[in-house]
C-alpha cells in the first residue's frame, strides 16, 4: 500500500512471524539459547514466559528452524486447549503411531517408549513444544509431567518445552503442580525491548524491507512509539505500520511524534506511559528516566544520535546493523 511512497520493498512490519526480520536483542538471544538447548540437550523440562507481544513464538519458531534437518523429532503443539483424549491422539498423529494408540492410553504409552527409546538409541532427541502454554488444563500438565519422566540412568527421554505468558508462571507456582514445577531444568523470561532496542528494532525491520530509516521516523517519534508500546515488539509494529498508513495517506514523508500520537489514539494507547528518555539520552543505572528530558525534547534526527549498545561498538540507532548486533 505504502511501499512505493517509502522507497521499500516489503512492508516491515506486517504480524506475521517471518524470520527474515528476526531481531535479537541480548535477552532474546539468552531466550532463544534456552529454547535451542532445551529442544536437542535432554535436559527434560524447559520453560520460557514472556509478556504478550514479546516475541516468545516468533523465537520457538527460529528455534524450531534451527531444528531442521537434525536428528530432534519434535511434536509441536499451538492450540493446548484439549481433553487428555485429544492430547494423546494429537501426540499419535504428530510421532506417526498407530490408529490404536491414538485411542488407547496404554497402547499409546507402549509405542510412545519405544518409539523413544529407538530413537535415543539411534543418536536422536524426542520433544514435545507447546506454545501458549498458560492455556493447559491442570490435567494435561499433569500428563506432560508424567511423559517427562521417560528416561535412562543417564539422560532424559523426552525433552519439553513450554513457552506461555507470565500467567504459565504463576500456574506453577499452584500446590497441585509442586511435582512439575520442580523438575524444570531451564528457565527463562522474555522481557520487553529497552528504548535502545526498540531504535534498532525499528530501524532492522526498515533496512531489511529496503528502506532507510532516518528518512523515515524522527527521533521523538521513535521515543513515543516505544513509551507507548512499552517495548513490546508486536505493539511496536502495529503502531509503526499504521504510522506509515496514515503518513502516506496525508502525504507526509517523514512520521513525527504528532502521527504517532493520532495512532495510539486510534488504537486506545494513550494511557499514561512510563517516561521515557529521547533516543541516544542514557538512564540512570536504576531504569529511571532522565528527569529533566522526555521524549517531547528536541527533535533532532535519529541519524546523529549515536550511543551504545550492550556488548556491541557505538552506532547510530538507525545504522543499518551491519556491525550484526540483530
Amino acid at each position: 500500500m505504502y511501499e512505493r511512497f517509502y522507497g521499500l520493498d516489503a512492508r516491515p512490519f506486517d504480524l506475521t512471524p517471518d524470520l527474515r526480520y528476526l531481531f535479537l536483542t541480548p535477552g532474546h538471544s539468552e531466550a532463544l539459547a534456552h529454547l535451542e538447548y532445551g529442544l536437542s540437550g535432554r535436559k527434560g523440562i524447559t520453560v520460557l514466559t514472556g509478556e504478550v507481544g514479546t516475541g516468545k513464538t516468533t523465537l520457538l519458531r527460529a528455534a524450531l528452524e534451527h531444528m531442521k534437518g537434525t536428528a530432534v523429532r519434535v511434536a509441536h503443539l499451538s492450540n493446548p486447549t484439549l481433553t487428555r483424549g485429544e492430547f494423546y491422539e494429537f501426540l499419535a498423529a504428530e510421532f506417526r503411531l498407530s490408529e490404536a494408540a491414538a485411542q488407547s492410553k496404554a497402547r499409546f504409552l507402549l509405542e510412545l517408549t519405544e518409539l523413544v527409546q529407538r530413537h535415543h538409541e539411534s543418536g536422536g532427541v524426542t520433544a514435545i513444544v507447546i506454545d501458549e502454554a498458560q492455556s493447559l488444563p491442570v490435567e494435561l500438565l499433569e500428563e506432560i509431567r508424567l511423559l517427562a519422566n521417560l528416561e535412562t540412568n543417564e539422560v532424559k527421554l523426552m525433552q519439553v518445552v513450554l513457552v506461555g505468558q507470565p500467567e504459565l508462571g504463576e500456574r506453577l507456582n499452584q500446590p497441585e503442580l509442586r511435582q512439575l514445577k520442580q523438575r524444570i531444568a531451564l528457565r527463562c523470561v522474555l522481557a520487553p525491548m529497552s528504548l535502545q532496542e526498540t531504535a534498532d528494532y525499528i530501524a532492522g525491520r526498515i533496512r531489511i524491507a529496503g528502506g532507510d530509516a532516518p528518512r523515515l521516523f524522527t527521533r521523538e517519534a521513535v521515543s513515543e512509539i516505544h513509551s507507548r508500546a512499552r517495548g513490546l515488539p508486536r505493539l511496536v509494529s502495529v503502531i509503526c505500520d499504521n504510522a506509515l498508513v496514515t503518513g502516506f495517506a496525508g502525504g507526509v514523508w517523514r512520521i513525527d511524534r504528532a502521527i504517532v500520537l493520532d495512532v495510539c489514539r486510534d488504537f486506545d494507547f494513550l494511557n499514561p506511559p512510563v517516561p521515557m528518555p529521547v533516543v541516544g539520552e542514557s538512564s540512570p543505572s536504576n531504569g529511571a528516566p532522565s528527569p529533566d528530558r522526555t521524549a517531547t525534547a528536541d527533535a533532532k534526527p535519529l541519524a546523529e544520535e549515536r550511543i551504545e549498545v550492550a556488548g556491541h561498538r557505538r552506532f547510530s540507532l538507525f545504522s543499518s546493523l551491519r556491525s550484526g548486533s540483530r
